[in-house]
């Protein structure tokens, strides 16, 4: 599979999905076109998914946010007769590259996790209403929302059949949250995750499965009455969305160039650079923003760094370090976060907030060795001083450079880095970072809106190394060519073990524990070995598995 992946999608181009306002609730189905699967070689059938399914689920999820603000709540539905989803798609996972398999399952659990979390932070619930077979990852979308309905006619099911069926696990987070969210007793979801036929309304609804079973001649009903119950919630009236427009980007060979956004990609020494630009001009008030909507700063650059970092996680898989730059001015970045923050209770505001959080955790969970670099005329402030902490080292210039005019290279702290951007772990990067030593924390709080230097950002100890001009460009290229020759596959297990130190939640559980595992299950031949599971299923022939444990 080494066709370009493109991540930019709108609802004019929707094949599988199609939604229906009706006020403050939305109805959204699932309505797979078998036939417009990304690859060649399978079909969607049962409402069976790929990546071009997920890119447009993401997409309806990020412009409920913010084009439909006055959503309270979403019913997800199929739109095909006796099945709700059949969850991944077979064919697809049986002949994928293990990197588009294992990306593929991160990029469907942050999408997960993202409506997951639109409840709580922006009183947009999700209702899943199932009729018919919900299997694998139909489960697994049904476990993401907030309330989960079942048809009780006797057929319609719930299960999680990957490791009977395929000897793979369900991978978009379903261990994880039959245990973790749904509470299931572990000798209960041992059985569930163990048999192929699931559990039907009785037995789902004793187990905590589901939250509802609905006899299916009341069904529609309940459904249209649970939305509303759920939609009122919350106050929606008055929210009027701004139009997410397309972004604007252009691919070379070399590069890609967005408005706010620059990678030049060096495959020769298996590196990319990503350089995020500063705004030129002040934000203007809230007013303002709403004018602006998708064209305002602090939104374009949030949304061209998501599809800059997508972008390489699929499509440039031998890049194995990325760099993060930034330039501009650091006190207009400054000031259009400050924007956000001081008008926080805004809906705007308040969404292009928790964009730059889902953003940053992407940067997080990317698995590439990550190194920032402050350079003279950087502009690490604010939430791009969070870039700094996402990275796996920071190098900073200490001091003036020959021949170079732009201003010192300095850092600037706000309030947002202690609050506003959590990791996956639900602690701040700062607070990862000084996990042991908590009182670094209070005293880089203490700096808040200082410019730091070099030598005070080292004092701090915000950034791994800071070298003069004698020594910079030495230092920072050994480390370069250093980390692009170590072994790809060691320095991911290395970086996911090291980036998320602390106390284990339910997300790091998912991208941490499971995936890891998922990542190594895909790779055996019991799964994809050609008597393995995915190759073996729906040819008549059973798999023939190594029975050494190991």
């Amino acid at each position: 599979m080494t066709k370009q992946i493109d991540f930019q999608t709108d609802p004019t181009k929707y094949r599988h999905w199609r939604i229906d306002y009706d006020g403050d609730v939305a109805m959204l189905y699932m309505d797979v076109d078998e036939n417009g699967g990304l690859f060649d070689g399978y079909q969607l059938k049962l409402n069976s998914y790929d990546l071009s399914v997920d890119i447009e689920l993401a997409d309806v999820v990020q412009r409920m946010r913010f084009e439909h603000p006055e959503v309270g709540a979403v019913v997800m539905r199929s739109g095909k007769d006796n099945v709700f989803c059949a969850g991944a798609n077979i064919r697809m996972l049986g002949g994928a590259e293990h990197a588009h398999k294992v990306n593929f399952c991160k990029f469907t659990n942050e999408t997960r996790n993202t409506f997951e979390a639109a409840g709580g932070e922006s009183g947009q619930s999700y209702i899943c209403a199932v009729q018919g077979a919900c299997a694998g990852g139909g489960y697994e979308l049904a476990l993401a929302c907030d309330y989960i309905m079942l048809t009780d006619d006797g057929s319609s099911n719930v299960s999680l059949p990957e490791v009977p069926l395929l000897a793979v696990l369900p991978g978009t987070g379903g261990l994880t949250r039959v245990t973790d969210k749904r509470k299931l007793r572990r000798d209960r979801a041992d059985i569930f995750c163990s048999i192929e036929e699931g559990a039907r309304a009785p037995k789902a609804l004793e187990w905590n499965l589901i939250d509802e079973a609905v006899p299916n001649a009341k069904f529609d009903d309940v459904v249209a009455e649970r939305a509303h119950e759920f939609a009122g919630r919350t106050e929606h009236t008055g929210k009027k969305g701004i139009a997410l427009t397309p972004i604007s980007r252009e691919i070379t060979e070399t590069s890609l160039t967005y408005s706010t956004v620059k990678v030049d990609l060096d495959r020769k020494g298996g590196m990319a650079t990503i350089t995020v630009f500063g705004p030129k001009e002040a934000p203007g008030d809230i007013a303002a923003l709403h004018t602006q909507g998708a064209e305002a700063w602090v939104l374009r650059a949030a949304r061209e760094l998501d599809d800059a970092i997508l972008h390489l996680r699929f499509n440039e898989l031998e890049l194995g370090v990325v760099i993060l730059k930034t330039q501009g001015d650091p006190a207009q970045v400054l000031a259009h976060e400050a924007l956000l923050l001081d008008n926080a209770d805004d809906w705007l505001a308040a969404e292009i907030l928790l964009y730059w959080k889902r953003v940053l955790k992407r940067v997080d969970l990317t698995s590439r060795s990550l190194v920032a670099l402050v350079e003279p005329g950087s502009c690490f402030a604010g939430m791009l001083a969070e870039l700094m902490f996402a990275v796996d080292r920071t190098f900073m210039a200490d001091g003036d450079f020959e021949d170079d005019a732009r201003p010192d290279a300095q850092v600037i702290l706000s309030q947002g880095s202690f609050g506003r951007y959590p990791m996956s772990n639900n602690l701040t990067r700062l607070q990862t970072r000084f996990l042991g030593t908590p009182e670094d924390v209070d005293a880089a709080q203490a700096k808040v809106g200082e410019m730091l230097d070099a030598q005070a950002a080292d004092a701090l100890g915000l950034v791994t190394y800071a070298y003069d001009d004698i020594d910079w460009e030495d230092e920072v290229r050994v480390f370069l060519e250093e980390r692009a020759s170590f072994s790809p596959d060691a320095m991911t297990g290395m970086e996911a073990n090291l980036r998320f130190a602390g106390p284990e939640t339910m997300e790091t559980r998912i991208f941490g524990r499971l995936t890891a595992w998922q990542n190594w299950i895909f790779q055996r031949p019991n799964a994809v070995g050609e008597t393995g599971a995915l190759k073996s299923y729906g040819t008549g022939q059973q798999p023939v598995y190594d029975k050494r444990r190991v």
